[in-house]
């Protein structure tokens, strides 16, 4: 309006006037569709991005388990091997270490890595939580949180609620004040609320039913753009998503028809225990899994883990998981491409590329091929059509006929033929390059510089008490040290004591989820045998 009255003080000609009025308006509308089509949303069977129909390929890597220089090669590598999006958690005991004190510096720049990732041309999906499980020290949640007074974790409890709330709200203005939403021309294009809690509100009942309302609700309230998912969730509230999580998922539906089909987490391996073995998961069951989920229609598939990492300092959750979260992911806690796992699922996720038009356009036929056999078929309108031919025999080659050919599948397989025609693909025939890691020493000038930290026990004074039993962990320590410090005296008769065939003394420790170190005489001693000044002592049991 103002421009327009600086034209008719000029005393323009009414056909101007209108010329510009035209012009004005059509410019307006032009406006008024960049900012529809900037948009997410989503049907049975795709997600749209920006008016266009997408199956999307996802993977997982979380900023702190990682350095900042990473990063950047970690996305590439991720986009160079098929990914269309980028999945993190957000941690946090990492951004609020104390109640209003946030940091979001160093690999805990949230903003920055999804800066990186936009600038990679990659999608996100933000799993907020802020409950995250994640193998990840308290679950994400700050230990403060337990010592607000009448707070109930995870349930219909107000104090929780409260904090929950004031936390996801940092997160998202945050993210708006970035303009990271993809509604704003960012990269996020899904958001996530709690996380893995329908076995919990199971176990709760009402109150925890209630909770899910609440969470959900609160979540859509602050207006993002885009959809928000709720994994493992059946009951998830419209409009959040419900989503799977497992080694399979090709079983799962979502709670409404109109709802995609999404699997937040397909694990590509498992995490490592101290002490345990190395888990791995062939390529050739994971890139046939993946392929199931899609010809059943799947419309969003994120890897969990696409680079597993490592557990910095004391993030790790529990005393079994290992520093390493290598995740036998594509790629591995170095960053470097996990072969033939990241080769094979790249040719995978092109073959599922040349089956999108009609992926997004149609809902499958299943046609019966043999016993264990069956074509799932694709054909759009436009006349576009894709195959996914399955053997689900596990130990037999099938040789099967569809559309007057013939094919012969390995056990345990799918044949993806993107023109119902011709194979491009078979999850158990590995193209791909095998690698082993090799370790090859570098001298070093001078040598590595290194330090040593020790923590010394608490010295006795007048701060110095007597307890019956073990203290609560976290209440003596406010989870600043993993370690307690218990002595006791033993005194033993060397003329009447187990050297002269008495009993041996034990010592006996009710708990659950430590690790024990015994010194015995300022000695370590060990964890389940010690010795008793050279001789052969007790057992803790």
């Amino acid at each position: 309006m103002v421009v327009m009255k600086g034209f008719l003080k000029k005393k323009e000609s009414p056909a101007m006037c209108n010329a510009f009025v035209f012009l004005l308006l059509l410019g307006c509308s032009s406006l008024l569709f960049s900012a529809v089509e900037a948009s997410v949303s989503y049907d049975s069977k795709a997600i749209t991005i920006n008016g266009k129909r997408r199956i999307l390929i996802s993977g997982s890597i979380h900023y702190p388990r990682s350095s900042p220089e990473m990063w950047p090669d970690l996305i590439q590598k991720a986009k160079d091997g098929g990914l269309d999006v980028i999945q993190t958690y957000v941690f946090w005991n990492g951004h609020e270490p104390s109640p209003g004190k946030y940091y979001f510096g160093g690999n805990y720049d949230l903003v920055k890595f999804i800066k990186l990732v936009k600038q990679s041309g990659l999608h996100v999906h933000l799993r907020i939580g802020p409950y995250v499980c994640a193998e990840w020290n308290f679950g994400g949640f700050p230990v403060w949180l337990k010592y607000i007074p009448g707070i109930d974790f995870r349930t219909d409890n107000g104090p929780f609620k409260a904090q929950m709330q004031r936390f996801t709200t940092k997160i998202v203005n945050m993210m708006k004040a970035e303009r990271l939403f993809e509604t704003q021309g960012g990269p996020i294009i899904l958001s996530q609320i709690e996380n893995e809690y329908g076995p919990m509100e199971y176990e709760i009942g009402a109150p925890g039913r209630a909770y899910t309302q609440w969470a959900a609700k609160m979540a859509v309230g602050l207006g993002t753009g885009v959809p928000w998912v709720m994994c493992k969730q059946d009951d998830a509230p419209d409009p959040v998503i419900n989503a799977c999580n497992g080694f399979y998922c090709d079983y799962f539906s979502p709670n409404k028809a109109y709802k995609p089909k999404i699997w937040t987490e397909a694990w590509t391996g498992w995490y490592t225990e101290f002490g345990g073995a190395v888990p791995h998961r062939p390529v050739e069951d994971l890139a046939f899994s993946v392929a199931r989920f899609i010809q059943k229609g799947g419309a969003f598939i994120n890897y969990y883990m696409y680079h597993g990492g490592t557990n910095f300092g004391r993030t790790a959750g529990g005393p079994f998981i290992a520093t390493s979260y290598d995740y036998d992911a594509p790629l591995d806690e170095y960053g470097l491409l996990r072969q033939p796992k990241w080769g094979h699922l790249k040719d995978l996720h092109r073959a599922i590329k040349l089956c999108e038009p009609a992926l997004v356009s149609a809902n499958p036929s299943v046609m019966p091929l043999g016993n264990y056999q069956e074509a799932h078929v694709f054909k759009s309108k436009s006349g576009a059509c894709a195959a996914f031919l399955a053997n689900y025999h596990q130990k037999s080659v099938a040789k099967v006929s569809f559309g007057n050919q013939h094919y012969n599948l390995p056990p345990w397989s799918i044949s993806i033929l993107p023109d119902c025609k011709n194979t491009v693909y078979n999850t158990a025939r590995v193209g791909a390059q095998s690698s082993q890691m090799k370790m090859t020493p570098v001298p070093m000038r001078g040598g590595f510089s290194w330090q040593a930290f020790n923590e010394e026990p608490a010295s006795y004074g007048d701060s110095s008490f007597t307890v019956t039993g073990l203290l609560e962990q976290i209440n003596a320590t406010r989870d600043l040290s993993d370690y307690l410090w218990y002595t006791t005296d033993v005194k033993i008769d060397a003329n009447e004591g187990f050297l002269r065939g008495g009993n041996y003394p034990v010592l006996t420790v009710l708990s659950a989820g430590h690790a024990l170190h015994v010194f015995v005489n300022g000695q370590l001693s060990g964890g389940c045998i010690f010795w008793f000044d050279g001789v052969l002592g007790p057992t803790i049991s």
